[in-house]
């Protein structure tokens, strides 16, 4: 509005010397075209801004998504003073008066756009330039393409139908870009295009560790593929499991496998310093701390999820049913059916036999934080225990005495990068298209070699517990390995592998089984806890956030509303 205004005193001062026309017909002084600006010298500067906008998130807009898809799921309470902090989050928690105007949205689907946006100029400055001029210019236009896809593949998963513009869109077409314009396939299509594209001329390897490498377009591809093959209805029922997609998957995800190796133990991979970038990492959102900025280049995304007893503000905490999840039977296998029946007790935990994820993804009272075992996680550290029991989640935060913590009051931000895609992914998206292909033998040793290395991760927690178990799957021996089985399994991998990582309730609405898991899990919340009282998954509206009101008045209403909203 601000630029209407000076424009209309400009016209007004000129009305007696010389029209408004000419005076906008001349090139401004002292600006730069973009054509000044794509020069072999400034170039990087537009491939840079595209880069830090995968941290320019905020605790209300986390890029990590743990509202949308922790929260909104089984496995994850909101958090915080109580339920009218950041009461949008809280609707989600109960899917329940979840509304278009909700600031939160509007502001999410911006800031991904801004970051759409930067990829765009980036590419169209680059493309001005010729390689002789410029010898990284089809690496560099690879890299905007990976950035560009991840910005839309949240977007999809986020509001399902979004506009779509790429470089080649002219900047007066926009308003006229329905976000229907492609349909949900289609839009799937040119998302998996930015990583094929950017698969073809990435490089093997990249000397800093920030830039995506050939093999992380390819783990991104095997993702969008397998998503796109779980084909819906206008009512998003999954109508299909096409196996063509799934294929395409399974070739994606076969470009990866062999260039990467899992952690010796999962809880490296959320260690902040020399475990950062580490073996597991495909891709991972570099943050960093002394960096000659005023407070560092901060995860102010996961912010708020620092208990109180150290910081602020106890929000995202673990859920009881996903803390029942991990337990396990005498054979060291997922209790699937039974696992919520009755709480896991903190207070006695020798009494149960446990997944030893658990103790990398949730603080559990009378534990070491973070495994400082001069630190030791307290009930008093909560602030609304009443409310939101005394878990808290571990994968985002640090330990005290790390060195990577910035006091910007009143929160505690970390350094610590956040991993977009690890291998351990990459092996499941396969396994779990293998298994809708009927292919269940050759499934079963992937989700093994991530089940081996669970066992395995009690490095560094030995110290303080002794109830670990568990076990592979063997055939004839421990279970029944039929495609029903198998896809139990892997559903089940997937929730204890990538718990509180912010991907549960996408999967859950990939799979179909979104109301379902849900309105079971609101059953045994409302019984508990009180706030869940009016909790209820409408199935056909919630698997999807509404588009932002803001939005669709901006389009004038070229933008179609979701379902319901």
């Amino acid at each position: 509005m601000k630029k209407y205004i000076v424009l209309t005193v400009a016209c007004a001062f000129l009305l007696g010397t010389t029209s408004c026309n000419d005076s906008l017909d001349n090139e401004p002084r002292g600006t730069l075209s973009e054509a000044d600006v794509a020069t072999p010298q400034s170039v990087d500067g537009f491939v840079i801004a595209a880069y830090a906008a995968l941290g320019n998130d905020h605790y209300d807009t986390p890029f990590s998504l743990w509202p949308y898809g922790n929260v909104r799921s089984d496995d994850a309470y909101k958090g915080g003073s109580g339920t009218s902090d950041i009461q949008a989050f809280h609707f989600f928690e109960i899917s329940n008066n979840i509304r278009s105007d909700f600031g939160e949205l509007d502001r999410l689907w911006y800031l991904h756009y801004v970051g759409i946006g930067r990829c765009n100029k980036a590419i169209g400055a680059l493309n001005q330039l010729s390689e002789a001029e410029y010898p990284n210019k089809k690496k560099r236009i690879a890299e905007m393409k990976f950035v560009r896809g991840h910005f839309y593949f949240m977007l999809k998963i986020l509001f399902k139908y979004v506009p779509y513009v790429d470089e080649n869109t002219p900047i007066d077409d926009y308003p006229k870009i329905s976000n229907r314009a492609k349909t949900d396939q289609q839009l799937w299509d040119a998302i998996a295009s930015n990583f094929e594209d950017a698969a073809a001329d990435l490089p093997s390897t990249q000397s800093e560790v920030g830039r995506p490498k050939k093999s992380a377009a390819y783990a991104y591809l095997a993702k969008v593929r397998l998503y796109q093959a779980y084909e819906q209805d206008d009512n998003y029922t999954v109508t299909q499991i096409n196996p063509v997609t799934l294929q395409k998957s399974i070739d994606a995800a076969n470009q990866v496998i062999g260039n990467y190796t899992l952690e010796s133990d999962f809880g490296y991979n959320f260690l902040p310093g020399t475990h950062e970038n580490g073996p597991e990492s495909v891709f991972s959102i570099q943050y960093s701390d002394n960096d000659g900025t005023l407070f560092g280049r901060l995860n102010y995304g996961d912010v708020l999820s620092l208990p109180q007893g150290l910081g602020c503000c106890d929000f995202h905490k673990p859920s009881q049913n996903l803390v029942n999840a991990f337990k396990t039977t005498p054979q060291g296998l997922p209790m699937f059916d039974t696992y919520n029946d009755t709480d896991l007790n903190y207070n006695q935990l020798n009494n149960y036999k446990v997944d030893p994820r658990l103790y990398h993804t949730v603080a559990l009272p009378g534990l070491p934080w973070k495994y400082e075992e001069n630190k030791i996680y307290q009930e008093s550290w909560n602030r609304s225990p009443g409310t939101y029991g005394y878990y808290a989640s571990l994968k985002e935060n640090v330990p005290v005495g790390c060195g990577c913590t910035v006091n910007v009051d009143p929160f505690y931000a970390n350094s610590k990068n956040r991993i977009i895609i690890r291998y351990s992914d990459v092996l499941l998206m396969k396994a779990e298209a293998l298994i809708e292909l009927g292919q269940i033998n050759e499934a079963l040793p992937l989700i093994n070699q991530v089940r081996q290395r669970a066992a395995n991760s009690t490095v560094l927690t030995g110290s303080y517990t002794s109830n670990n178990l568990i076990s592979k799957y063997e055939p004839g021996v421990n279970c029944t390995w039929n495609q029903d089985f198998a896809r139990k399994a892997l559903r089940w991998e997937r929730r204890m592998e990538f718990a509180m990582e912010g991907s549960r309730f996408f999967d859950l609405v990939r799979w179909g089984t979104a109301a379902g898991t849900m309105n079971t899990y609101y059953s045994g919340e409302k019984t508990k806890r009180s706030y869940y009282s009016q909790a209820g998954f409408d199935h056909g509206i919630e698997e999807y956030c509404p588009i932002p009101l803001a939005q669709i008045n901006f389009s004038q209403g070229l933008y179609k509303q979701n379902n319901g909203y």
